[in-house]
């Protein structure tokens, strides 16, 4: 593949329109190591594509991919540009897109070199810090085991060494540890390399629109922010429901499950968001402290406060599902879970007595991400003599995917001579309200990265509080097969999680929405 165009300035697609006052991100190196991976081709390429379609990077921006792969620049791009134009072939798929804007991908493509180097081997780490000079990005889309070693191996390379006024950080992936001791001890590791202002520990989660509005929301409107407390707020639900299973990721899921996989990072991202106190500023030290003294204010979850599943052979959305046993790469036996539901005490003034009930499952009978927030039945005193005891209560469900925005439901008069009242829904939703553009969740995130602003990224003590929430449940389910409930595919989940809810006179929110 060749290209021929001036690349002195980012092609300008003509449906992408950067915010208002943004300037692109400085001259930088991003450095990818895995760059042969899924994570590169799928989402990390197409959202420096959709970057540069909006004038976001600098015309000296660069990305020198690294992999144990042989492999030539020219056919990385080939590869590279064959996934980008996946993209238009699926009008149902998440990142659908109908064309590719050539321009704004040749620009994309004309910065894109590789180089094959072995990540453990010192003299060609020493020889890939020759070819980075300046401003660089390190981004570690590498599987987990490599995370410390391979940040130790940059340092030893002088890879991450700063001079003045120039930059050196490191983006590291999930999971960040297994549980609180291998969390804490990655993080030792890194930490004995780099400076924290280094590090920028991603959560895909965080580059959603839909739950970077929930601050907008809460702090942005001063109606939400009265209500926004204990004499209010009867409980919280947040749901990640999924109808895919682990199709083919069985080797990966097995000695991982559903509670590492998904709790201490994403779901505790999106009860941060639900749940912290205002900061003073937006600025990432204020918001991760914020975080941090949330985290710290969750009492450590008790074995009975938290529910495993796993799937069974069913139906999802009209299609046979195998068992979880039965996929590949799964033992026989295995006792990994698919589905965890789990009660959260938040032991301060704002939210002292609310539950925080949080759920997330893989071949369920809905994909859905959300918040719901159910506020207090008010008193009926004032309705006596009418039909309101069959009323739901008011809710606000903070809609993450696949709808994107927020619904509320509330109590409305029928039409009629009568003080009748029934239940009615006032919906907030993205693509009516704004020209949404494509994109593949990281678009935020690497700017981010690129512009130094780790409001979205997890500071090392939020990792450690999160893990310690949810530690002795880890402790207790790794003992054996104990607790253990199965559900059918396609099913909301298991028995025991309906039941954490009752025992409290509570429900889950259905998946379906009704």
């Amino acid at each position: 593949m060749s290209f021929s165009r001036d690349i002195s300035s980012p092609a300008r697609s003509r449906h992408a329109i950067p915010p208002s006052g943004t300037k692109p991100a400085p001259a930088c190196t991003l450095v990818i190591f895995g760059a042969r991976g899924d994570l590169t081709k799928r989402l990390l390429v197409p959202a420096l594509y959709n970057l540069a379609g909006s004038s976001l990077l600098d015309a000296d921006f660069r990305v020198l991919g690294v992999d144990r792969v042989p492999g030539t620049a020219a056919d990385w791009r080939d590869g590279l540009a064959a996934t980008m134009q996946d993209f238009t072939k699926d009008p149902d798929g998440e990142f659908y897109t109908p064309t590719i804007d050539q321009d704004a991908w040749t620009w994309v493509a004309d910065r894109l070199d590789y180089v094959q180097a072995d990540f453990a081997d010192l003299g060609q780490m020493r020889a890939l810090a020759e070819r980075v000079k300046g401003n660089a990005v390190f981004y570690l889309a590498v599987p987990s085991r490599f995370f410390g070693p391979l940040v130790e191996m940059l340092g030893q390379a002088g890879l991450v060494t700063q001079q003045e006024g120039t930059f050196r950080r490191v983006v590291i992936e999930k999971p960040f540890g297994s549980d609180l001791a291998t969390a804490r001890a990655l993080n030792r590791q890194v930490l004995g390399v780099l400076d924290e202002q280094q590090v920028y520990r991603i959560d895909h989660f965080l580059g959603k629109e839909t739950v970077q509005n929930i601050l907008a929301m809460r702090f942005g409107n001063l109606i939400f922010e009265p209500l926004w407390r204990s004499d209010y707020i009867d409980h919280v639900q947040i749901t990640a429901a999924e109808t895919i299973g682990v199709e083919q990721r069985g080797a990966f899921y097995e000695p991982t499950g559903a509670l590492r996989d998904m709790v201490p990072n994403h779901l505790f991202q999106l009860f941060a968001m639900v749940a912290m106190e205002p900061p003073a500023s937006f600025s990432a030290e204020t918001v991760r402290t914020a975080k941090e003294q949330l985290f710290e204010s969750v009492r450590p979850v008790r074995p009975e406060d938290a529910v495993r599943g796993q799937y069974r052979a069913g139906t999802v959305e009209g299609r046979p599902v195998v068992a979880y046993r039965a996929a590949p790469g799964v033992a026989p036996d295995s006792v990994t879970e698919t589905y965890v539901a789990l009660k959260l005490h938040v032991d301060n003034w704002r939210w002292s007595g609310v539950p925080f009930y949080l759920r997330t499952g893989k071949s369920l009978g809905g994909r859905r991400t959300e918040v719901v927030v159910q506020f207090k039945k008010p008193p009926v005193a004032i309705f006596r003599g009418t039909a309101t005891d069959s009323l739901p209560p008011n809710r606000m469900i903070l809609n993450v995917q696949p709808a994107q925005g927020l619904t509320i439901e509330m109590a409305a008069k029928h039409p009629g001579p009568a003080m009748d009242l029934a239940g009615v829904q006032v919906k907030f939703r993205y693509e009516d309200a704004f020209e949404l553009q494509p994109n593949v969740g990281y678009e935020t995130l690497l700017y981010d990265c690129l512009t130094g602003d780790a409001t979205l990224f997890q500071r090392a003590d939020n990792i450690d509080a999160a893990w310690a929430a949810v530690d002795p449940v880890l402790q207790s389910w790794g003992q054996g097969a104990e607790g253990l409930e199965f559900y059918d595919a396609g099913a909301t989940g298991p028995a025991g999680a309906d039941a954490l809810l009752a025992r409290d006179g509570r429900a889950w929110y259905p998946l379906d929405g009704s």
